[in-house]
């Protein structure tokens, strides 16, 4: 059903439809301030613990960030110690770990417009292979060399949230990043070419509120439409000057929050759980297709999740998307629900989300605490996901 361009890819290469991540960014947020979410949630106390929850609920996969300003404290000399621990601890568990290089966070000499950024984030990118095949020389490596490019350049080209801290720069930390990107697939392919490469981008719908208006509706989808450069730049079909490859284009993950969707005059975010829904609001099943007919690849929810009381009424109804996506017949291969753990806000770590399947109420013991109406819903969707597998 899908591009026949690369068949070996078109293996599902995933432990478990359902998975999960732990928070790992460790960008300065928008005070200037390193943030170290791994630490903060705890991941690093409960490592074990944490595979083990996964374990007891049929979740094999996860994905984790090797925090790069942790691992590269001074240029090109690389601190593997925690990267090193989770690599044992997963294949003790039975957990496979899909990795981002980099999350959101550089090292403090480097930002994306430096004009070593792209030289830097490559050697790493190889050290990392290097390392992990040192280690696990057999079996599947997965990894996301630079997630969410496209918030990243915004946030931090656009509206100073983090490094470089610019505005109207947008475009340049997009590019810079994406050339960084594709010299790091370059470089760990030279090491191991069996790398497989998730792309994990931000799924969104931006419309007009004025349909009658033609120069409003094209404004707002040619906005829409620029969710898509990182896979055109990543392709090739975009800055060829950049080598982009079409394989370099192997599985899309599509992050998908419950504010992904805005009205391109207002801002206004539309409403997921209004009944019936808004008219201008797209469903999961329908952005995914949409990706699927432009690409023609393989596609996984890297990113999904709802902070607060809506918490479980928001898996249940992605349940109902992958669901109707799967019957459909298109590739879907995985739904990552990030983040497992509860996290605070970047920029105010008083401000816990209470996004996660397990809550953190003590900030200083930081006990794991399941969300009973998260797990009920983790547990229907695997339900559903097994019925639906078998009677296929």
């Amino acid at each position: 059903m899908f591009s026949n361009d690369f068949l070996p890819l078109n293996i599902n290469p995933f432990k478990s439809f359902l998975m999960g991540g732990f928070e790992c960014a460790d960008q300065q947020n928008a005070f200037g301030r390193r943030v170290d979410l791994y630490k903060t949630s705890g991941h690093d106390r409960f490592l074990e613990e944490d595979y083990d929850q996964l374990n007891e609920i049929g979740i094999k996969t996860v994905r984790e960030g090797i925090r790069w300003s942790v691992v590269e404290t001074k240029p090109y000399e690389y601190d593997w110690t925690e990267v090193e621990r989770i690599i044992k601890v997963s294949q003790e568990k039975n957990i496979q770990v899909v990795w981002d290089i980099c999350h959101f966070g550089f090292p403090d000499d480097l930002t994306p417009l430096h004009p070593m950024f792209a030289r830097r984030f490559s050697h790493i990118c190889r050290e990392f292979v290097i390392k992990y095949r040192s280690l696990v020389p057999e079996g599947l490596l997965i990894v996301t060399p630079i997630n969410e490019v496209s918030f990243i350049s915004w946030l931090g080209g656009d509206v100073r949230g983090t490094s470089p801290y610019c505005v109207g720069q947008g475009w340049e930390v997009k590019y810079a990043l994406m050339k960084a990107y594709i010299e790091g697939i370059e470089m760990m392919k030279e090491i191991d070419p069996s790398v497989r490469i998730l792309i994990t981008e931000p799924l969104i719908s931006i419309v007009s509120n004025d349909p009658n208006n033609n120069e409003a509706v094209l404004f707002a989808e040619e906005k829409h439409f620029e969710q898509f450069q990182v896979h055109d730049i990543l392709s090739g079909a975009m800055c060829p000057e950049l080598r982009g490859k079409p394989e370099y284009l192997d599985i899309i993950g599509v992050n998908y929050y419950y504010d992904n969707q805005w009205i391109n005059e207002t801002h206004e975010f539309l409403p997921w759980a209004k009944e019936p829904p808004h008219p201008l609001f797209r469903s999961l099943h329908t952005l995914v297709e949409t990706v699927f007919a432009r690409y023609g690849r393989p596609i996984i929810i890297a990113e999904t999740s709802h902070p607060g009381e809506d918490r479980a009424k928001w898996i249940r109804s992605i349940t109902k998307e992958c669901i109707s996506i799967l019957k459909s017949g298109l590739p879907l291969f995985g739904c990552c629900f990030y983040p497992l753990i509860d996290r605070p806000d970047w920029d105010d770590l008083n401000d816990w989300h209470h996004s996660g399947i397990w809550d953190i109420y003590d900030t200083k013991d930081l006990t794991r605490v399941a969300d009973l109406d998260s797990l009920t819903a983790i547990n229907a969707f695997e339900k559903q996901l097994n019925s639906l597998f078998v009677n296929s």
